[in-house]
């Protein structure tokens, strides 16, 4: 009687050999690479043939607790479907839907950053870079497993969606120190993906672990682009 054949099971990442794993960060942090590009490329199109201020006045004339919620909706998806499925192509396609949706969540930031602060988007582009370098390079050279962090982090952006909600039902000012303390928390962030793409993440899912890093990323980018706007 014939056996059934059960496919190789990826190995984790504590068990991957150095050059396996040096292969999965050098295809995570590519993909990154390629998101981020994207991701800028959209905001470019949209800007130069004029679709931004469409978009950024339908936005702004919307309940901005159904945008977040869709937009949260649309990142849990693509994170949790690229964590789970096998499919290389459909791993690609919710990278894709990821950086589509903070694509069009950016514009109305952007568009308000071009007219109250121009140069705040360059500058914030900037310390992101070199703020993602410095979080990155402290994981890579400590190699200490952030997993702590998890906790906190969820913790941390419950309270965030909370005061979020209650800004904007009940018209509350969140300020400076808030999107200071969500810079924070991105940074955090940042290093509790770069912890988990060193130690953790399977072979095969270096897509799943640029998401979670795109998604990082852009969550200090937005923050930094608000501290900018404050100062100005």
């Amino acid at each position: 009687m014939s056996q059934s054949y059960s496919p190789p099971q990826p190995m984790p990442g504590f068990a991957l050999s150095v050059d396996a794993r040096a292969t999965f960060i050098r295809r995570t942090y590519t993909t990154l690479f390629f998101a981020v590009m994207g991701f800028t490329m959209t905001e470019i199109w949209l800007f130069t043939n004029g679709m931004a201020e469409q978009i950024a006045t339908a936005m702004m004339g919307t309940s901005w607790l159904l945008v977040l919620g869709a937009f949260m909706l649309v990142s849990y998806v693509a994170t949790r479907v690229a964590h789970q499925v096998e499919s290389l192509p459909a791993q690609y396609g919710m990278l894709a839907l990821m950086v589509g949706a903070w694509s069009i969540l950016f514009v109305p930031l952007l568009y308000a950053a071009e007219s109250v602060a121009p140069g705040a988007i360059q500058n914030a582009a900037w310390v992101t870079g070199a703020g993602f370098a410095g979080l990155t390079g402290i994981a890579f050279v400590t190699r200490k497993n952030f997993s702590f962090l998890r906790g906190i982090l969820g913790w941390a952006i419950v309270l965030a969606f909370v005061l979020i909600g209650c800004s904007l039902v009940f018209g509350l000012q969140l300020g400076t120190w808030f999107s200071v303390g969500m810079v924070g928390v991105a940074g955090a962030s940042i290093l509790y993906d770069t912890s988990n793409v060193i130690h953790e993440y399977p072979e095969d899912r270096y897509v799943g672990a640029a998401i979670q890093l795109f998604g990082s990323v852009a969550l200090l980018f937005w923050y930094v682009i608000q501290l900018f706007m404050s100062r100005d």
